[in-house]
């Protein structure tokens, strides 16, 4: 699959470069008109002159710093593409919604402290509960088979998994449930590297906690 990036600039950035730009210019059209229409027989003061001349510095400085800093961060932004590209065909394990299409999908639950009981619901894309049914108390994977509480197949789609933990009939804790899926794409974009998996759930490479295959 290919790897891409998205322009490393997010808007605010592009609006501030274009406001720096427009206000050197126009400090620069400004300067040269009062020099040109200046008394010749009472002339800009020096001191004046000088001070104008430090601002103008001051503004074209601004202007090249945006820049330095614009092209650094699209140079860091190719870094960690770079560094991640063979992220792409493997399988990573997140808590993003998992493309199911009847193959066994590899769960990674985590019951809660002294929980007697644990309990696995997952959900469509839509949000609704297709299945719940006990599994170990133990963060050991397991393979889930894509059926329903009746045992019938799930139809093709994104499902999201939650632990439910119970002390006896007390549920303690609920939580969401890591899965494996795999990577179709690293994208660069304004809020850092993502991550898409088969299906297209898109979470932040920060949020993966583990890679296979």
């Amino acid at each position: 699959m290919e790897i891409t990036q998205s322009l490393p600039q997010t808007r605010t950035a592009l609006e501030t470069k274009a406001s720096i730009n427009a206000d050197f210019d126009l400090f620069l059209k400004m300067l040269t008109t009062q020099m040109k229409n200046q008394d010749p027989q009472d002339p800009m003061d020096s001191a004046d002159f000088a001070v104008q001349l430090a601002t103008f510095s001051g503004v074209e400085q601004q202007t090249k710093t945006n820049q330095l800093l614009t092209s650094l961060q699209g140079q860091i932004g190719m870094m960690g593409l770079s560094q991640m590209a063979d992220w792409v065909g493997r399988e990573a394990r997140s808590t993003a919604p998992v493309w199911v299409d009847g193959q066994p999908v590899t769960l990674s639950p985590a019951p809660a402290q002294g929980a007697s009981r644990a309990v696995l619901a997952v959900y469509n894309a839509q949000g609704q509960l297709v299945s719940r049914q006990d599994v170990p108390v133990s963060s050991a994977p397991i393979e889930w088979a894509p059926t329903d509480a009746a045992g019938n197949p799930l139809p093709q789609g994104q499902y999201t998994f939650k632990l439910e933990s119970y002390q006896g009939e007390e549920k303690i804790d609920t939580k969401p449930v890591e899965s494996y899926a795999t990577v179709v794409e690293i994208r660069s974009g304004a809020f850092g590297t993502m991550v898409v998996m088969e299906g297209g759930a898109e979470i932040a490479a920060s949020a993966v906690t583990a890679l296979r295959g």
